[in-house]
């Protein structure tokens, strides 16, 4: 039990300096690995995503899985995730095409890291869900249709 307790006090005191070093401007976002790319977040289509990703056309690839419901009763949480068998994976993406803003998460992945990340995405209709993934400084991509349905009636 004091062992515990002393872990839960050491960990919260860390994340605290942390916060306390970042609030006064001594850590930057990027070395807190909190950064993020604005630009692709907030470029619309999905052409504009990718180039504001540094993607420009990607190729496709067999070996980037995409698990994701083929009907999605509930657009307000659908649940995606992408495995890659890919070597060096720097960096997986998900867009999805008929949103306002197409990128709707981006995980970094550390070296030696196994590339299969999950998420739940908000989808206002039917859509082609792509992942792009970053392996060996070339970009991939992979596509899978989701189709929401309102009210579980079709879509």
């Amino acid at each position: 039990m004091i062992k515990q307790r002393r872990e839960v006090l050491k960990a919260g005191g860390g994340l605290g300096v942390l916060g306390l070093l970042a609030a006064a401007g001594v850590i930057k976002p990027e070395l807190a690995l909190a950064a993020w790319n604005e630009s692709a977040f907030k470029a619309g289509s999905l052409e504009k995503t990718l180039a504001a990703l540094g993607a420009g056309k990607p190729g496709t690839s067999t070996a980037i899985s995409i698990n994701a419901p083929d009907i999605a009763e509930n657009g307000a949480v659908v649940p995606i995730g992408v495995s890659t068998s890919l070597p060096n994976v720097e960096s997986i993406s998900i867009l999805i095409e008929k949103n306002p803003d197409a990128l709707a998460a981006t995980f970094k992945l550390p070296e030696g890291t196994e590339a299969n990340v999950q998420t739940r995405c908000k989808m206002g209709q039917t859509s082609n869900v792509y992942a792009l993934v970053k392996a060996d400084g070339k970009f991939l991509m992979a596509m899978k249709e989701v189709k929401v349905t309102l009210g579980g009636c079709g879509g």
